[in-house]
């Protein structure tokens, strides 16, 4: 049997205030096997990158075309670990939004268990390798594929999405033990901003140094990989981009999670009963643009609920709510030349992939201050 490292949980800043998650999720000491960490450093000392010369290392993806159907990479590594990844993910986002919780829930006291996740989403901010790429690596290392590029003028950011690999296996699980989620990570373009928050958002991932090389496991642990910041900070990032406050007081925790509708069993495979069951159970939906997204061609329908907000203690000791996370529904329909394929034989790949910036664009104002006004209205 081999040896335990043990590391105290106060090596990490955990980004929430809330006592029951510091409990459950972050006990007086983590342990890991020695063998897991032969190459460990500390991440918050120097840059050296753990695990970097392991053979579950990506290897250069390929696309190859099928018929037109592209072809992801096959997954690289233990398939076990990718998912408790996930699902440490998940856990906390859940014990931090409730509404997301109490969704899930709902939805499979009324379908069954047949929740699937149609993508994962995260945020970053742009600046000194900060950005996209922090987050990326974990996926790609794993055989996920860099897919388009999405760009939001108006909001300043930018955006990829990465479709999963093939697994060895065909899980007919359901959440983080099903299909695997497309990855969905934006950035703030930061040199887009004032010159003040600018120097904010410097400060802090400064402060992160060599923390954007771990940006996958500070989202699996809940923490923040730079200092909190004061209250004054939030606001006067909050005034000039919504996306910047929320990044800095949330840092690479999972933004949204997002059930595929159309693989569910019930009538709520509609997206549109599912959001009406939603509402009638008393929860709000993102009414930026209309309840229901629709891409131009008309075969992305998305909704999402309005953000929840937490308390959250910065440094100077101020206590304020701040918006947390929300989650998203999406129906993808089938392709025009694949309408002739029965109900039984459609598959995944048959469907319309990918993600519409105008859509996207209004799914994002989930966690704006007007969603949550209305909300708490």
């Amino acid at each position: 049997m081999s040896s335990m490292i043990k590391f105290p949980s106060s090596m990490f800043c955990v980004y929430s205030s809330s006592s029951s998650i510091k409990s459950s999720i972050f006990p007086k000491s983590i342990s890991f096997p020695s063998s897991h960490f032969n190459n460990f450093k500390n991440p918050f000392l120097n840059c050296k990158t753990p695990m970097q010369n392991q053979s579950f290392s990506v290897l250069s993806a390929s696309k190859a075309q099928d018929g037109g159907v592209v072809q992801d990479s096959s997954f690289q590594g233990s398939e076990s670990f990718f998912r408790s990844v996930l699902g440490n993910m998940e856990a906390i986002y859940l014990n931090k939004n409730p509404t997301a919780k109490a969704i899930l829930e709902l939805v499979r006291s009324a379908d069954g268990d047949h929740i699937c996740y149609d993508h994962f989403a995260f945020r970053t901010f742009g600046v000194n390798g900060h950005g996209i790429d922090s987050m990326s690596k974990f996926f790609l290392d794993f055989g996920y594929e860099r897919r388009e590029e999405l760009r939001f003028p108006a909001k300043k950011l930018k955006a990829f999405w990465f479709s999963p690999p093939k697994v060895s296996t065909s899980s007919r699980g359901s959440g983080v033990n099903g299909s695997l989620p497309r990855i969905f990570i934006s950035e703030l373009l930061v040199d887009q901003l004032s010159p003040e928050a600018q120097e904010i958002i410097k400060k802090y991932t400064n402060i992160s140094h060599c923390g954007k090389e771990y940006a996958a496991l500070a989202s699996a642990f809940g923490i923040l990989t730079w200092e909190k910041p004061s209250y004054l900070e939030f606001k006067q990032l909050a005034r000039e981009s919504e996306y910047a406050a929320w990044t800095l007081v949330n840092g690479y925790a999972l933004n949204h999670v997002t059930i595929s509708t159309h693989r569910l069993a019930s009538n709520l495979r509609s997206i549109g009963n599912l959001n009406q069951f939603i509402e009638e159970n008393g929860f709000n939906l993102n009414s930026e643009g209309g309840i229901l997204k629709v891409s131009p061609d008309g075969l992305l329908l998305q909704s999402s609920t309005v953000a929840d907000s937490t308390s959250f203690e910065f440094s100077d000791g101020i206590t304020e709510a701040v918006p947390c996370s929300y989650i998203e529904f999406a129906e993808r329909f089938v392709l025009p030349q694949y309408k002739y394929l029965p109900t039984e034989k459609v598959e995944e790949f048959h469907r319309r992939d990918g993600f519409e910036v105008g859509n996207a664009d209004k799914i994002f104002e989930s966690t704006s201050k007007d969603q949550l006004t209305r909300r708490a209205a």
